[in-house]
């Protein structure tokens, strides 16, 4: 199953990014995800099943721990076969 996953971390800073922002851009740019779009205010990635779900458990926790006050996160199924 292939998944998208869209996600922002919480609270902003316009004029810095915050240490759960560069955290979050950090894990979906390592976690070997494909069409991976970091933006100022949303990020998205998609890939199998797997690697997404992986990425999202990591964003989750070391956000958090990294100061996010709040993460919002949809996710979706994009197409089916193995990734």
């Amino acid at each position: 199953m292939r998944l998208r996953v869209e996600f922002t971390t919480e609270p902003f800073d316009l004029d810095e990014a915050p240490a759960h922002a560069v955290v979050a851009r950090q894990v979906v740019e390592t976690a070997g995800l494909d069409a991976v779009d970091v933006g100022p205010f949303g990020n998205t990635a998609e890939g199998g099943a797997d690697a997404v779900l992986s990425a999202v458990d990591a964003v989750l926790r070391r956000t958090l721990d990294s100061g996010a006050t709040r993460i919002s996160l949809q996710l979706n199924v994009i197409g089916e076969g193995a990734e």
